[in-house]
């Protein structure tokens, strides 16, 4: 299941990196979408998993016993997922607005237009 999970992240970051090289706008867009979920995908797996086991300690013990679910790797994807909204949010109306005003969703383009 890791390695399958492995190669998911690997695929991940591979298409992001495909998608951020692109010259549309849009592709660009993309590519941070997949490469914050690349991210995700990859504390998930690198914090193991570990299934039906709480991360609480029960009423009758006084200490949490082996195996539990680490709360550490869920609270950085959490945060991680907020982060990577926020940007996206702000490249697409980035990109919105430089869309409107020079007319073209291509990036040579827009390089073009600034010398």
């Amino acid at each position: 299941m890791d390695g399958l999970l492995a190669l998911t992240v690997g695929v991940t970051f591979a298409a992001a990196v495909y998608m951020l090289l692109r010259r549309s706008v849009i592709k660009l867009i993309v590519g941070l979408v997949l490469l914050s979920h690349g991210t995700n995908l990859l504390i998930f797996v690198s914090a193991g998993l570990t299934r039906a086991r709480s991360s609480l300690i029960p009423r009758d013990a006084e200490v949490l016993r082996e195996p539990y679910a680490d709360p550490l790797p869920q609270a950085l994807i959490l945060t991680a997922i907020v982060i990577s909204f926020g940007v996206v949010a702000f490249a697409a109306a980035l990109f919105y607005r430089a869309i409107k005003t020079l007319g073209s969703g291509d990036l040579d383009e827009m390089t073009r237009n600034e010398q």
